[in-house]
């Protein structure tokens, strides 16, 4: 059932986006894959130790100051289709990895639009847009990937969650983002969205108990605890975010309850983001 606010003919027109293209080049620079290896606590000799999801470092999107919105995203329409529900999140991606990506060299970024789709929640609206990203250098596809953006309504406030002592299994790991560690992942990301930096923002427009943890950085550190749990390099990677995590508080990266998975775990014993990997 769709609210009064979303009217079926806009998420018809939304649709009309389907199989809208987009190509960018771009010469993959060491120093910027260096800033991103720092920001995600990864080995700073790029050259021959990549960071994980390295290629989030490339093809970031760069819009003027006044192509900005007001939380901080860049404004609705363009590439992606014009969705009219406020809030905007990184809900989950499936990643296929081939040949290395070679530093110093041309590549290109194709993105198409793969579907809109519109569901309803506990939460109101959703509207899911899938996007492919296919990243080719030297003739061959060295990342595929499909990315799920969502879109929904305000929705209320979000609870306070509450840090439980929790039992740490062996192979476990324990990581605290700090303000600082989300500021630097959103400067190499260019990722302005304020509930990552702004705390006033985050509570009084949003509705976050504190600043949110961006999901991309959790799965940057959830790919490099898969790799060094498996000891080898990772072909595919898949993640979902499952409920907002928060600067400050401890998130415990652990083996998940089938083969090939692995979780971020809230404070509070919740699961906030899980992964599927094969090596």
């Amino acid at each position: 059932m769709m609210s009064e606010t979303l009217k079926p003919e806009d998420v018809e027109a939304w649709r009309g986006w389907i199989g809208r293209t987009e190509e960018r080049a771009e010469v993959l620079d060491a120093e910027a894959l260096r800033r991103f290896a720092a920001a995600v606590g990864s080995d700073l000799q790029v050259e021959t130790t990549p960071p994980p999801l390295a290629h989030w470092a490339f093809f970031l999107p760069v819009v003027g100051p006044e192509e900005i919105g007001a939380d901080g995203h860049p404004k609705r329409g363009g590439f992606l289709p014009p969705v009219t529900l406020p809030r905007r999140m990184f809900a989950s991606s499936d990643m296929g990895f081939g040949p290395a990506l070679t530093l110093g060299a041309p590549a290109t970024l194709v993105s198409t639009i793969a579907s809109v789709t519109h569901k309803s929640g506990k939460s109101g609206d959703l509207v899911f847009v899938e996007v492919d990203r296919a990243i080719r250098q030297g003739g061959e596809t060295c990342v595929a990937e499909r990315q799920t953006i969502v879109y929904r309504d305000d929705g209320g406030r979000t609870a306070p969650v509450e840090t439980r002592l929790q039992a740490i299994g062996a192979g476990d790991e324990v990581w605290t983002p700090g303000p600082v560690d989300l500021f630097r992942f959103s400067a190499v990301t260019f990722n302005s969205h304020r509930i990552h930096y702004d705390a006033p923002y985050a509570s009084e427009v949003e509705g976050y108990p504190g600043l949110v943890v961006h999901g991309p950085f959790t799965a940057a550190r959830l790919f490099a605890y898969a790799q060094r749990r498996s000891g080898a390099p990772l072909k595919t990677f898949a993640f979902r975010a499952m409920a907002p995590m928060f600067c400050g508080q401890p998130i415990r990266l652990t083996v998940g309850e089938t083969a090939g998975e692995v979780v971020a775990v809230r404070a509070d014993g919740s699961t906030g983001m899980s992964a599927k990997f094969e090596v």
